[in-house]
């Protein structure tokens, strides 16, 4: 599974809990405040340029996307959060579908909080993260826009917020995988990839992803089951 987002599709819009898929596969939901880069992280994972939808006018998404990837497990979208221009009774709705979602649903394995490298970790997502983290579920926070940086500095940026989730969550913070990440630049992708394949069941290596030769190997006979072989007594 080295590739986890890319072929995803499209599968429902939920906008309340009844309209959620029913539980089952796997799911993995990407979460961060609104124009911290979060459909653009995603369209880089799925090796895509619009499977998610970037709005110029953040915090408009009011729904969970759910996509479908291979092998049947779901990555759902969440609606972007903390953005000031929503209304304060709108921005309390969304938070709150967004809390019961990520307390209750029974198939999420795992979190991907997006933050914007250049502003850190903000209240917003400590909140959410005090709200999932005591799950005992995983979290790969995407440090976004590591671009506009230099090398170094995009170091010294994941670093800190590294630190803040050390000091936020003492007792969590084994849990919690930053990637420095860029879209643009594809910085941080494979990386990221190999947390991903490791929570939809790919085997581990010493970062918690499949290692590449199990990969490669895992491939070709997940292929050769899909398909399954030609029966000789078949014309």
């Amino acid at each position: 599974m080295r590739h986890p987002v890319q072929h995803a599709e499209f599968l429902v819009t939920a906008a309340a809990d009844d309209q959620l898929p029913p539980v089952g596969p796997p799911e993995i939901a990407f979460a961060g405040r609104s124009n911290a880069g979060k459909s653009s992280a995603i369209n880089a994972l799925a090796n895509r340029t619009r499977l998610a939808f970037t709005s110029k006018t953040p915090g408009r998404t009011q729904q969970i996307n759910f996509f479908r990837l291979r092998g049947g497990a779901l990555l759902a979208d969440l609606p972007g959060y903390g953005y000031a221009a929503v209304p304060h009774a709108l921005k309390r709705h969304w938070q709150e579908f967004l809390a019961r979602y990520l307390a209750t649903r029974q198939s999420l394995v795992g979190l991907v909080l997006v933050v914007d490298a250049r502003h850190g970790l903000a209240e917003a997502d400590a909140q959410l993260l005090a709200g999932y983290l005591a799950s005992g579920r995983p979290v790969l926070v995407l440090a976004t826009k590591v671009d506009k940086f230099a090398a170094a500095a995009q170091r010294v940026a994941q670093r800190a917020i590294e630190r803040d989730i050390a000091a936020a969550f003492p007792v969590h913070a084994a849990q919690v995988t930053v990637v420095a990440f860029s879209a643009t630049r594809r910085i941080g992708i494979e990386r990221a990839e190999q947390v991903l394949a490791g929570w939809l069941g790919g085997p581990p290596n010493e970062d918690g992803g499949p290692t590449p030769d199990a990969a490669k190997e895992k491939a070709p006979r997940s292929r050769g089951v899909t398909r399954g072989p030609k029966d000789p007594r078949q014309g």
